[in-house]
């Protein structure tokens, strides 16, 4: 069983894997500070000073002499998961569109052509040369 375990460890596709998930990891994370720190102020400002993150439906007031926690639908954080969704998307459609495009291009390129056929004189002196070779 370790063996098997071992040998599915060691195939390519599940250290491709392994890479991917963890680069994606780190990718969300810029995607989230390019959100939440670039795109989102100018559009909080064309808006008029909204800052989406904050935006909120409240269903029951915190209540400190009790301690009870605010009750809240937060839709203004789900707008910002909704944008960091797109451009995820449109980077991941960008990058496919790209290897795409390249495999297209591998496949459309001319293959070696093969190597003329010998002409008859050519073929006539091959022949004579190996039944020289042969008697000798």
């Amino acid at each position: 069983m370790f063996k098997e375990f071992r040998e599915f460890i060691s195939r390519g596709n599940v250290v491709d894997l392994a890479v991917g998930v963890i680069i994606g990891g780190a990718f969300g994370a810029i995607v989230k500070s390019l959100v939440d720190q670039v795109v989102m102020p100018p559009v909080g400002l064309i808006t008029g000073g909204i800052d989406f993150a904050q935006l909120k439906i409240v269903l029951k007031a915190a209540n400190p002499a009790t301690k009870t926690a605010e009750v809240a639908i937060q839709y203004g954080a789900f707008i910002n998961t909704v944008v960091q969704f797109l451009i995820v998307a449109g980077v991941i459609f960008l990058v496919v569109k790209a290897i795409n495009t390249l495999r297209r291009e591998q496949a459309a390129a001319p293959e070696p052509a093969a190597p003329p056929a010998p002409t008859p004189s050519e073929a006539l002196l091959t022949e004579i040369r190996d039944l020289l070779k042969a008697r000798g």
